[in-house]
């Protein structure tokens, strides 16, 4: 069996790719990290209670709690009913649904501030490809003029050699959407 070299890509990956995935994937570990080490205790507190909340042991607890208080309430035990109106059960189940909601919201407001920055770094990203594309498109232009390769019939290259502004393309959304919504009533 031949023992492969660790330092050698594997089988379909480009040369120097394991180099730049390893980076990637420990930078975005590391920061992921850093984000849960940054978390308040307030936070911490919230997101434990709406993991557990969003758990098969919190419903197995609240049908063992409830299902007990139900049967006691309905004289199925041998002694008196805590609540023979129910109405304590529901009381303290709708504090408790108030709480809860409160805490599933502050976990996901939590999680839209993360995913925004996600979205702002996905955004830079491909900001900074689309000029790094561009400038290839204007040497391989500029290269094929050397070699009188003569690309005038596309159209569309003096298109994709231009650097497009981010606001003009979120504009031109909005422009957009606009009018469909006029046209839409």
């Amino acid at each position: 069996m031949r023992k492969e070299n660790p330092k050698e890509p594997a089988s379909g990956e480009a040369p120097g790719t394991a180099g730049v995935l390893e980076r990637n994937v420990e930078a975005i570990l590391s920061h992921r990290e850093q984000f849960e080490r940054s978390r308040s205790r307030q936070e911490r507190v919230a997101d434990s209670i709406t993991h557990f909340a969003g758990s098969m042991a919190f419903v197995y607890l609240h049908i063992v709690i409830f299902g007990i208080w139900i049967a006691l309430d309905l004289g199925w035990f041998p002694i008196a009913p805590l609540d023979p109106t129910f109405v304590t059960i529901a009381l303290a189940a709708s504090i408790e649904a108030i709480f809860l909601s409160t805490f599933v919201l502050i976990s996901q407001n939590r999680m839209a501030a993360l995913a925004d920055k996600r979205a702002d770094l996905g955004l830079q990203v491909s900001l900074l490809a689309e000029h790094e594309i561009t400038r290839l498109v204007e040497l391989v232009t500029e290269i094929g003029k050397k070699m009188h390769i003569d690309a005038s019939h596309d159209p569309e290259l003096s298109e994709l050699s231009q650097t497009i502004a981010p606001e003009k393309v979120l504009d031109t959304m909005e422009q957009t959407e606009r009018e469909r919504v006029a046209a839409s009533h």
